[in-house]
């Protein structure tokens, strides 16, 4: 004889709309107090925070690059160099401040760096592009360095990173 738990079956019972609605929590709702005070923001933590909204997009680096291409290690070290060098009448580096229109590195580690300054009349003519070919002759793996200084096309605001006009205030 079968005992009466082998008869009985499992059985689901579904909720009313009303016993869904008071064991589902419902997520809290964003408001506007919530949001950053960007008025009461400095300009570096505005800055921050787009640094580390971006920060995974650009430590991903590139695969199958040769050193001296962009993306490449020697290339990167160049321009890291490139970056440490500051205009002295704006406090932005040269690179974010589009003055570098070109870096080449070469197969046997020769770098030619095109670039400009922001007007002809620029109290640094005669010395930047020689602070810039020693920097990057001093990086590590970098056999010669060669800077070309060009007027053509001359610089213009419209040149510089997003990071240089965040900086100066322009965005």
């Amino acid at each position: 004889m079968d005992k009466p738990e082998d008869n009985a079956r499992d059985t689901i019972v579904a909720l009313s709309p009303a016993e869904q609605a008071e064991t589902l929590a419902k997520p809290p709702r964003a408001r506007v107090s919530d949001a950053i005070d960007v008025d009461s923001e400095t300009m570096g933590e505005k800055l921050e925070r787009k640094r580390d909204y971006l920060e995974g997009f650009l430590s991903k680096k590139p695969e199958n690059v040769t050193p001296g291409e962009p993306g490449g290690d020697l290339y990167e070290a160049v321009v890291a160099a490139l970056k440490e060098i500051y205009d002295p009448e704006i406090p932005v580096n040269i690179y974010d401040l589009g003055l570098i229109y070109a870096v080449e590195v070469s197969p046997d580690a020769d770098v030619v760096i095109n670039m400009t300054l922001t007007t002809p009349h620029c109290p640094v003519a005669e010395s930047m592009p020689g602070e810039v070919e020693l920097r990057a002759a001093s990086v590590p793996g970098v056999r010669d360095a060669e800077v070309n200084l060009v007027w053509d096309p001359p610089w213009d605001p419209q040149k510089m990173s997003d990071e240089a006009r965040l900086e100066l205030g322009m965005l």
